[in-house]
């Protein structure tokens, strides 16, 4: 069986072979280490490291966001040096939300390769079912990588410029309420969101023991966002292309897949300021304009 959205602990323990490639992405925007770190201290057993920062993202500019899209070749490298072949099934996960784990989720799809499911509930479910964790580093075989890009899974920052006037297109900010209005903004320069987006918090995914909320009701949550769009009409954004990641996994396990993602997200767009900034609540939010 091929899993393509989430994975649960007892599958994991229960069915993973050598032949699956389980990955760690836990990450801290404030350390960039802390990762690194906790993987060392204790990991699922077989499991390898991967870095947000090192490994699932590009060169910074300073304008095109704090983790913008890798090259095809740094994206193939990092997962033939992970061990992921074509036929391989990959599991993330991080600490808990699944919101690291579903980048490399996401960058393995526009890669083409679909066996790729995250962790429900993460490394916290795991250790609190009591299952077994190793120390050290370490390393799968290497593979090949043949990629088949989906270009259409991400837009650039200038079709964001054009489609949001588009009078069809809908953006879908997954950050807090408080930094989607720009009552507090503790990481990027610039507070508010880009105008006319919706928002909708990457933890309403989550049900309260930070598993994800089981397909219908994802499915009903999302409906109301789009209100009445087709998912390709809604491009998902976040601070950094990163936890809008968790709301295209959780409307893939939902059954509304097909939402681009704008990698460069609120980080690259308010980099520029002649880019429009917008405040406060969205406008209509669940309403076709």
């Amino acid at each position: 069986m091929t899993h393509t959205t989430l994975v649960s602990t007892e599958t994991l323990a229960s069915a993973h072979s050598a032949d699956w490639a389980v990955v760690d992405c836990r990450f801290d925007l404030a350390n960039d280490m802390w990762g690194r770190e906790q993987y060392a201290h204790a990991h699922i057993p077989g499991a390898v490291y991967t870095s947000l920062n090192d490994d699932l993202s590009g060169p910074r500019t300073g304008t095109n966001g704090r983790h913008p899209l890798p090259s095809d070749d740094a994206l193939v490298a990092a997962f033939e040096r992970l061990g992921i072949g074509n036929a391989t099934q990959v599991v993330a996960y991080d600490q808990d939300t699944g919101a690291y784990a579903s980048r490399l989720w996401w960058l393995l799809r526009y890669a083409g390769h679909t066996a790729v499911a995250v962790l429900d509930g993460g490394f916290a479910k795991w250790t609190a079912e009591g299952r077994p964790v190793r120390a050290g580093v370490e390393a799968r075989p290497g593979a090949v990588f043949r990629p088949a890009f989906n270009r259409g899974l991400h837009v650039s920052v200038d079709e964001v410029a054009r489609r949001r006037h588009d009078g069809r297109t809908l953006l879908v900010d997954a950050r807090a309420a408080e930094r989607f209005e720009g009552r507090s903004e503790t990481i990027d320069k610039v507070a508010g969101h880009i105008p006319g987006a919706h928002n909708r918090f990457f933890r309403d995914n989550l049900a309260a023991d930070g598993t994800m909320l089981d397909a219908g009701a994802l499915r009903a949550g999302f409906t109301q966002v789009l209100g009445g769009r087709a998912p390709a009409d809604a491009v998902m954004y976040c601070g950094s292309g990163v936890t809008a990641c968790h709301n295209l996994l959780a409307m893939a396990h939902a059954g509304l897949d097909g939402s681009p993602l704008y990698v460069g997200s609120w980080s690259e767009w308010s980099s520029d300021p002649s880019r429009p900034v917008e405040t406060g609540p969205p406008r209509g939010q669940g309403t076709q304009k």
